[in-house]
């Protein structure tokens, strides 16, 4: 079960509901702030996620806030991801 810390309070995922798209609504909190304060690093790397999960719909999200981060940031983001991936 992969757990995930948001706002203070951790989220549970058990494998079966890991899905591209589990991770694609936790990039669209982090990307608007949503019950989570606003961090485009975080949502970034939720989005890279849910693509590597198969979930295609994250790739224009991550394109059109890749455009509102620098270089550093998106880097940090990819670093993030590929470490989750790694581990889960």
């Amino acid at each position: 079960m992969a757990r995930f810390e948001i706002a203070g309070a951790e989220l549970a995922i058990g494998p079966g509901q890991a899905s591209g798209e589990a991770f694609y609504e936790l990039g669209l909190m982090y990307a608007v702030g949503s019950a989570v304060p606003l961090d485009r690093v975080k949502a970034h790397k939720w989005f890279n996620i849910a693509v590597a999960r198969g979930y295609r719909e994250a790739v224009p999200m991550r394109s059109e806030l890749a455009r509102e981060m620098t270089p550093e940031e998106i880097a940090a983001a990819q670093r993030e991801a590929r470490l989750f991936l790694t581990h889960h």
